[in-house]
């Protein structure tokens, strides 16, 4: 996988449970230059965009188990974090217009990897933590 490298580390956070694909997604993006954070579910998700206020994008799957899936995690991060890029994926679930926040992504699986890498650029600009 020759990706692109990106000019900084921007911090990513890769909200996945299912082990291989989050591994192979993290795997891909700090190749990319990313410096990438892991969250198995929406809780670890929050606690460590709570703990990181540098993190400038998340990756969310929305089928996960825990306190709420990836569409509902992605509501409390734009409502909190409302400077982070955001890409919401699903092999199963395609969300209607009125389930995402405004400049949220959506990417069905299977995608390609270099496109999401690419959006994650471009969303995930370094900004000045205001939260």
């Amino acid at each position: 996988m020759n990706a692109p490298k990106h000019p900084t580390r921007v911090p990513i956070l890769v909200v996945e449970d299912e082990p291989l694909v989050r591994i192979f997604i993290a795997d891909f993006l700090e190749e990319a230059g990313f410096t990438v954070f892991e969250a198995v579910n929406a809780d670890e998700a929050i606690a460590l965009l709570e703990a990181r206020p540098d993190v400038q994008a998340v990756i969310t799957d929305i089928d996960m188990p825990g306190s709420m899936n990836g569409l509902a995690l992605t509501k409390v991060i734009h409502q909190r974090w409302p400077r982070l890029g955001i890409v919401v994926t699903s092999s199963r679930k395609w969300p209607g217009a009125d389930e995402l926040p405004e400049g949220v992504i959506f990417v069905a699986k299977l995608y390609l990897f270099e496109a999401v890498m690419q959006m994650l650029q471009q969303i995930s600009t370094p900004k000045m933590a205001t939260d």
